[in-house]
């Protein structure tokens, strides 16, 4: 899987599930039939969104992304839809091109997050498992917190 697979799959999944929870709130506050699909698509979209922030972040690194550009990555979770154009925004630049730069027989790692990546792209069994404990943990966080509006209605 290349950086431009991994990224346009979570871009187009964090925009799936923002369009399921959209829906979810049409139900629950246009329509007051249900709140079911604001409970499960909220939860659904919360631990897409983790996982998409964090794949940039990965593929950020990969791609010596500027802190400009990884922020734009980042910021476009939070508007509906906006990862599927940041998707299309970066691969029209030649952000996403290429393998991974520092996987077995590649480039050597320089800095920490760098040499993290290698270790996980050296690793890929233990890097999935260490990718869906951060995201549990950030998604326990998020439910300790609580939602990231009022919701008392």
């Amino acid at each position: 899987m290349t950086p431009l697979v991994l990224f346009r799959r979570l871009a187009i999944a964090e925009a799936t599930t923002w369009a399921l929870l959209l829906t979810g709130m049409v139900l629950k506050y246009g329509t007051r039939t249900t709140e079911l699909g604001v409970q499960v698509f909220g939860m659904v979209h919360g631990v897409v969104f983790i996982a998409y922030c964090l794949a940039t972040v990965f593929v950020a690194v990969n791609q010596r992304w500027s802190a400009r550009v990884t922020l734009l990555g980042l910021v476009s979770a939070v508007p509906p839809f906006m990862t599927v154009w940041f998707d299309r925004w970066a691969e029209r630049r030649d952000l996403l091109e290429g393998g991974w730069r520092l996987a077995s027989g590649g480039e050597a790692p320089r800095s920490v997050p760098e040499k993290v990546q290698a270790w996980m792209l050296a690793r890929p069994v233990a890097a999935a498992a260490v990718a869906l404990l951060a995201v549990a943990a950030l998604t326990t966080v998020a439910l300790l917190v609580g939602p990231p509006a009022s919701s008392s209605s």
